[in-house]
């Protein structure tokens, strides 16, 4: 996965939200507590530090979707996290995001917390982000 593929699917994917440009997923890329797991139809970018990693973003291309691709890259991140040492991990999204929010609760995440106004949008009110966490290795989907 290189940088423009990561930027060309988030983009693809996040048509509410601003997504994120190829610079930001190269430092990411270059953050050695980050790692990318994947390909341009669908890829997770996560860090881990110490023991808690942290799902930054999950992206699947719109030509993809519905295919179990998400439910593989959650698989894989969680997998590669806790071989990295993650006993724990967590993520945001969207409270408007219920396909989202139900797979991460397929793959075992459950809501800890709610940031008001996480998500800002171009055309409307900002959105509300609930954090959910799960430990490591949690419930896998199959």
């Amino acid at each position: 996965m290189t940088p423009h593929d990561m930027a060309a699917t988030h983009a693809a994917t996040f048509t509410h939200s601003r997504p994120w440009t190829e610079a930001e997923f190269a430092a990411f890329l270059n953050d050695p507590t980050c790692f990318v797991v994947g390909d341009a139809r669908a890829f997770a970018l996560v860090r881990v530090i110490l023991d808690t990693a942290e799902l930054l973003t999950i992206a699947t291309h719109p030509d993809h979707q519905r295919q179990g691709l998400a439910r593989v890259v959650m698989r894989d991140w969680q997998a590669k996290a806790h071989a990295k040492g993650a006993e724990q991990a967590f993520l945001e999204v969207a409270t408007d995001n219920t396909a989202a929010i139900a797979l991460y609760e397929a793959c075992g995440f459950a809501h800890s917390g709610t940031r008001r106004g996480y998500y800002r949008r171009e055309h409307g009110p900002a959105v509300d982000a609930i954090v959910m966490a799960c430990p490591l290795p949690s419930r896998q989907v199959t």
